[in-house]
C-alpha cells in the first residue's frame, strides 16, 4: 500500500497523487512494482526500501550519498484466536530522502495514524530531520503505553492464580514474559542508534531538533527500566505461581481424602450390619436407627477432628 502526504504552511496533512517536494511517502507492505517505483523516482537505493521489510532487520542507521536509512523496531499489538492481546515489534525504516520523507513497513502501525490523521501538533512534512524524531518519540511512548496495558493485565492474572489450578494463567504470564522480552531487546536497539544520531553527523539538527532528541532518548530509556522491572517481576511470578497452583491442588486433594474417610465410616457401620452372621442386637426392634446413629456419631467424630486439623 502507497500513500503520499503534504502538509501546507498551517500543518494541516493533505493526501497527494504524486510526489512533489517535501512530502511524506509511506508505504505499507509495498509490492515489488511500488518498491522499484519509488527506488527511481527518488533516487533511493532498493535496499534501503527492501531492509525494513524484514522481520528480522535489526536496527540501525546508514547513509549513502544524500538518502539517510534509520530502521528501529517499533512495538505492535495483534490478537490471536481467542481474541486474546499479543505484544511484539517490528522493524519500521525511514528514509530522509533528497527531497522526500519515506517511512517503509511490513504492517500498518497507530503510530502513522496519529499524523494521518493531523493528532500531532507542529508536524510539517517538509521537516524531514523533526519528522523522523517525532516518530520516534511517538515510539517510545507507544512502548510505555503498552508496558502499561501488560502491567494490568499482569495484576489481572495475578488475581485469578490465587484460586487456579490450571496452567492456563501460567500460558498468559508466559507470553507476556515473552513480550518483554522482545520489548527490551528492541529498545535497547533503538537506544543505541539514537545515541549514534545525537553523537553522529548524519543528521542536520537544530537547537530545537536536539532537545526533542534529547527527549526521545529518556522517553526510551523509561521505557528499557521498566520494561527489566516488568520481566523481573514475571520471572518471579512465574516460579512462586507454579507452586501455588500445586499447593492449590494438594488442598483440593486434602480436602477430598478427608471427606471420603468420614464417608466411608457408615459404608463401612453398615457393612457389618449387611453380613449373614449373627451380630448384637440384630433382634431388637431399633437396630437400624442405631447403626445409623453409631454412622452419625464416628462421622462427626472424624469431621471434627479433621476440621480442628484444618484439613478442610
Amino acid at each position: 500500500m502507497l500513500k503520499i502526504y503534504l502538509s501546507n504552511k498551517q500543518g494541516v496533512l493533505q493526501e497527494i497523487t504524486k510526489i512533489q517536494n517535501g512530502c511524506w511517502v509511506n508505504l505499507i507492505a509495498p509490492n515489488e512494482q511500488e518498491i522499484i517505483d519509488i527506488s527511481s523516482e527518488l533516487e533511493v537505493p532498493l535496499e534501503f526500501l527492501k531492509d525494513p521489510l524484514d522481520e528480522e532487520e535489526r536496527s540501525r542507521i546508514e547513509k549513502d550519498g544524500d538518502n539517510i536509512l534509520i530502521i528501529v523496531n517499533v512495538p505492535l499489538v495483534s490478537k490471536d484466536e481467542n481474541e486474546i492481546p499479543i505484544y511484539d515489534t517490528i522493524p519500521l525504516g525511514m528514509i530522509i530522502a533528497k527531497n522526500c520523507f519515506v517511512t517503509v513497513c511490513l504492517k500498518d502501525n497507530p503510530i502513522f495514524h496519529n499524523y494521518s490523521d493531523n493528532k500531532v501538533k507542529n508536524f510539517f512534512t517538509y521537516k524531514r530531520t523533526r519528522f523522523s524524531f517525532q516518530i520516534l518519540y511517538s515510539m517510545a511512548t507507544s512502548y510505555l503505553k503498552y508496558l502499561k496495558q501488560i502491567s494490568k493485565k499482569t495484576d489481572a492474572i495475578e488475581k485469578e492464580l490465587h484460586q487456579s489450578m490450571k496452567n492456563k494463567e501460567l500460558f498468559s504470564l508466559l507470553n507476556l514474559e515473552k513480550s518483554l522480552v522482545y520489548f527490551t531487546t528492541s529498545l535497547k536497539s533503538n537506544n543505541i542508534v539514537m545515541q549514534k544520531m545525537l553523537k553522529s553527523n548524519y543528521l542536520k539538527m537544530y537547537e530545537d531538533d536536539q532537545e526533542l532528541l534529547e527527549d526521545v532518548i529518556i522517553e526510551n530509556q523509561q521505557a528499557i527500566e521498566m520494561a527489566e522491572t516488568h520481566t523481573s517481576i514475571l520471572s518471579g511470578m512465574m516460579d512462586a505461581f507454579a507452586s501455588i497452583i500445586s499447593n492449590n491442588v494438594n488442598i483440593v486433594m486434602k480436602f477430598l481424602t478427608s471427606i471420603t474417610i468420614i464417608l466411608s465410616l457408615p459404608t463401612m457401620v453398615a457393612s457389618f450390619y449387611g453380613m449373614n452372621v449373627s451380630i448384637p442386637f440384630q433382634q431388637y426392634p431399633y437396630s437400624f436407627f442405631i447403626a445409623l446413629i453409631i454412622s452419625f456419631i464416628l462421622s462427626s467424630l472424624t469431621a471434627v477432628i479433621f476440621w480442628k486439623k484444618r484439613f478442610f
